[in-house]
């Protein structure tokens, strides 16, 4: 049977409301980062999670020579670095640092301070698949503030009313 259109899924995904993370890797000028909305715990024996990378991202190659990854769970007022680590502004590599403040976590990748949920994670396994690799962490630390999340739904970064 064949598969739907990419367009078709991609309509169908923006209705599948998801967090906002930038899931980072490195250290100094080796760090790498991009925006993600494809984060998912898969088990807690050992608890780990899932996320699926463009294979042409700067970060891909990255989390796979150095093991481990971040991942900061963006908070409502950090759209602007959704958008930088999405691309906006045209900002590579080390430079999509350049504004906001960052710390090396346990694992010595890059997390922000504020982030509204922050995790570490050692690389458990991987799979390619066409376009993309799916890499399973298993979460090794985490902290999480207040705020609202960053949310995606239908193509737009949105947040949760308040209580």
């Amino acid at each position: 049977m064949p598969s739907i259109q990419p367009a078709e899924f991609r309509h169908a995904m923006q209705s599948l409301p998801s967090g906002v993370a930038i899931v980072t890797t490195g250290t100094a000028a080796g760090r790498r980062g991009l925006t993600v909305s494809s984060v998912t715990s898969i088990c807690m024996e050992p608890p780990c999670l899932v996320v699926g990378i463009n294979a042409r991202s700067e970060a891909h190659d990255e989390i796979l020579a150095n093991g481990s990854f971040g991942v900061s769970v963006l908070r409502s007022d950090q759209e602007d670095l959704a958008l930088r680590f999405g691309g906006g502004e045209g900002a590579k590599g080390v430079h999509r640092f350049d504004t906001g403040a960052w710390d090396q976590g346990v694992l010595d990748v890059p997390l922000l301070p504020n982030a509204f949920c922050a995790l570490e994670c050692v690389l458990y396994d991987h799979k390619a698949l066409v376009t993309h690799t799916v890499f399973i962490g298993r979460i090794v630390a985490a902290r999480q503030s207040d705020g609202n999340p960053l949310i995606n739904f239908r193509g737009a970064l949105r947040t949760l009313l308040p209580d």
